[in-house]
């Protein structure tokens, strides 16, 4: 109670990041050839869609144990979590409660969903944030962009951009549980032949908080090009490597209230019935980003970039297995000694190794008043998932496992489209956008999946996905936006081959017609807002109706590898309000926050649980169905907000000082269901999370160039505290469910994810 006063106090105030008040200069100034490059994905100041920027200096200033979905946690409508309690390692975010695989990222232009399941594993690009130099957060459909259709937001970021002098920096991090962070970055400048270099490396070792939350995650970045007035010329190599430990399990309810970090991961008993946890029980996972981008200025008006992208994933995760039988794993049941063994215990490694090829062009006109962008995109996916056995107790160290894949599957995954947008300001003031899109995507799945049903399956989609709105700037700083747009979705991978092994099951229990019924979903998506925009207040408030048909609505049941299994439900919506604010009441005090009020509904919801004879056998019976009307979409609460304070006690100081900083954060996050039956029992209570962050920075020598304050040479000490009030909460849970149609009864299966106790990382940053 006491957290939602201290948000409630603030709730129509929003920090200097929020929309319009965090803009970039560049946003005003006159682009540049380096910029082009991610313009065409990128909403521009009167374009009419919902959207905030984040720059580089707020990036810096978040805590460096973030990912980025926590350093956007206190973006409007955003909601982060992180399974291993902290913000190293597996972390995920919603926007107005759509989740990961419907919110489209892209790096430059490029997206960096995984074109099979249309997620962005965070933690495969660990430490992105201090690699790129601003993100665009779109909420709604936003404009049209590559890769799998953003269906509820849009992040679109940009590497840093050529600097004009020579730079260093080397930030060193430690914090609780073990944490230690190091970031180098080196740049040459833009030199007088018009060659540049860039390079960045960042890695993070953390102990976690919850047991085997463990994260050993590096990253790398180098950037080498050349421009003139005309031309640029651009290769950019990123890489992530990552290996974690497996946290994707959760903790039961009952778990949860004896022993919070507890984690079930990797667990077994030995034949005395002793407890022991398997210690390689990862995640690893290793990916290389290598983008050319050539862009051509024909004239003032005209530009033409195109950028070719290939990216190769390599991963696995291990886990050990007991008890498990050896047909699971399509291995004969072996004799010793004269004896069967049917069941053991394994060791076992699921890999996939994927090539992801993309050409993307655009074409751009910019006028005063007129503003025009086409673009083409192609892209192949190549994903190969194998599954073997490492060991086995029963067949010992001798056999040979490498001749033995228990499954081995492919898909293929290949995509056409192209858009054209425009802006026109009819008159001084009025601004009119049209956006008109074309996706086709062609699948092709084939080969076993782990029980050997074969996932041969082929599928294509084709889709018009047409954007339309207004925006009206009266004066320079007040504007109001409506606009319109339809989107379309296709059905991931997990999403097929969960119902295709469904479909075998239910053939096995004599049940038929259960085939591969998954349709792409659709939506309809209506943003009216305004926004006024001055050197100390900034105030926005949007209305967004985003009405869905066939929407892909999460049952609450995980696989056993943490997929979330999806059905399509014909009719449901999100709507809501957000509001936002930021004022610079003093010079040393600002103030700011954001809410977001909304109403999240499927209408006329079937649950289906697997169904049982009774608890004493388990023979499987089909599938219990149970109805309801409007309920809530799971993992949406009604409200979020946040609240921001920033205490500046120097400004007026002609010294170093005037750059000491203190900042106070709140994010509250209502009550959500995690199910669709708006059962109190499956409900994630409310919470609320505030952080401390101090800041100070000491200047290494006083320069004459140009450059911004947060690029001079300086030496930066900050303290971020996390969790302030010690708050014990989870912040995501999943549900299994079933029912024993004689006994009239239900056994559910809880998962829920602890978030770290009051904790704190320590900063110290040289730049030079």
């Amino acid at each position: 109670m006491r957290g939602f006063l201290f948000f409630a106090a603030f709730c129509a105030l929003i920090p200097l990041s929020a929309q319009g008040a965090g803009r970039e200069a560049t946003d005003e100034e006159v682009e540049r050839l380096d910029s082009v490059v991610v313009s065409s994905s990128r909403a521009g100041k009167d374009t009419p869609v919902t959207f905030t920027m984040v720059g580089k200096e707020e990036l810096r200033r978040s805590s460096p144990l973030n990912s980025l979905p926590m350093n956007l946690a206190l973006q409007p409508s955003v909601i982060s979590v992180n399974e291993g309690g902290t913000g190293l390692g597996y972390s995920k975010m919603t926007v107005r409660g759509s989740k990961g695989s419907q919110i489209n990222v892209t790096l430059n232009g490029i997206t960096l969903n995984d074109a099979e399941s249309q997620e962005v594993f965070w933690v495969n690009i660990p430490a992105l944030s201090s690699m790129i130099s601003s993100v665009q957060l779109q909420r709604g459909l936003g404009t049209s962009a590559n890769g799998a259709g953003a269906f509820g937001a849009s992040i679109n970021m940009s590497t840093a951009s050529v600097g004009a002098d020579p730079s260093a920096s080397a930030e060193t991090s430690i914090g609780s549980y073990g944490t230690f962070i190091s970031t180098y970055a080196v740049s040459s400048g833009l030199m007088k032949s018009g060659f540049y270099f860039n390079a960045a490396y960042s890695r993070g070792l953390t102990d976690g908080y919850i047991r085997n939350a463990f994260a050993d995650v590096s990253s790398a970045m180098a950037v080498a090009g050349w421009m003139d007035e005309k031309n640029s010329l651009r290769l950019t190599w990123l890489m992530g490597n990552q290996r974690t430990g497996i946290t994707w399990e959760g903790i039961s309810l009952e778990q949860y209230e004896s022993d919070r970090r507890y984690n079930p991961a990797g667990e077994y008993h030995d034949q005395y019935g002793n407890i022991h946890y398997y210690d390689n029980e990862t995640d690893n996972y290793v990916q290389h980003h290598l983008q050319l981008n050539y862009t051509r200025s024909f004239t003032d008006r005209i530009a033409w970039s195109t950028t070719f992208n290939y990216t190769r994933g390599d991963g696995y995760y291990e886990n050990y297995k007991a008890g498990k039988s050896f047909s699971k794993y399509l291995m004969q049941s072996p004799v010793i000694g004269g004896v069967q063994y049917d069941e053991g215990d394994f060791i076992t490694k699921e890999a996939l190794a994927n090539d992801y090829f993309v050409l993307n062009s655009d074409l751009r006109y910019k006028s005063d008043r007129v503003n025009l962008t086409a673009g083409l995109n192609l892209s192949r996916y190549d994903g190969d998932h194998i599954g073997s056995v490492l060991w086995s107790n029963v067949l010992g160290d001798s056999f040979d496992y490498d001749s033995h894949h228990w499954y081995l599957n492919n898909g293929l995954k290949s995509e056409a489209s192209a858009f054209v947008r425009g802006e026109m300001q009819c008159f001084d003031g009025l601004t009119v956008y049209a956006d008109l899109q074309y996706r086709g995507i062609w699948l092709a799945m084939s080969g076993p999946e782990d029980d050997g049903v074969l996932l041969d399956h082929k599928d294509s989609w084709q889709f018009f996905n047409p954007r339309a709105g207004l925006s009206y700037r009266w004066n320079p700083s007040s504007r109001v936006y409506a606009s319109a747009a339809l989107g379309h979705r296709e059905p991931g991978r997990s999403d097929i081959k969960e119902l295709i092994l469904d479909a075998n099951k239910s053939l096995e229990a004599g049940v038929t017609g259960r085939g591969v019924d998954i349709r792409p979903e659709k939506m309809l998506d209506v943003e009216i807002g305004y926004e006024y925009i001055t050197e100390k207040l900034s105030l926005s408030a949007n209305l967004y109706l985003m009405e869905y048909w066939d929407m892909l609505i999460e049952t609450g049941k995980l696989t056993d590898v943490g997929y979330a299994i999806k059905e399509n439900v014909p009719r449901s919506w999100r709507r809501g309000v957000e509001m936002a604010a930021a004022w610079k009441a003093l010079p040393w005090l600002q103030v700011g926050g954001n809410m977001t009020l909304s109403v999240n509904k499927i209408r006329n919801y079937t649950a289906y649980y697997e169904m049982y004879d009774n608890m004493n056998d388990w023979n499987w019976m089909g599938q219990h169905k149970v109805d309801f009307e409007n309920t809530d979409i799971l993992m949406s609460p009604s409200l979020v907000g946040m609240a921001d304070v920033t205490f500046r006690p120097f400004a007026s100081s002609a010294g170093s000082l005037n750059s000491a900083y203190l900042s106070l954060t709140g994010k509250y996050v209502g009550k959500q269901y995690y199910d669709n039956t708006m059962s109190d029992d499956r409900s994630i209570p409310s919470y609320f999370v505030a952080g401390l962050n101090l800041g100070y920075s000491v200047p290494l020598c006083h320069s004459d160039r140009k450059v911004r304050v947060e690029d001079s040479p300086s030496l930066t000490f900050s303290f971020h505290v996390n969790n302030l009030f010690n708050r014990m909460y989870y912040a995501d849970a999943w549900l299994w469910r079933a029912y024993f149609q004689q006994d009239d009864a239900y056994i559910s299966d809880v998962g829920v994810y602890p978030q770290a106790p009051t904790n704190i990382m320590l900063k110290v940053a040289l730049r030079f």
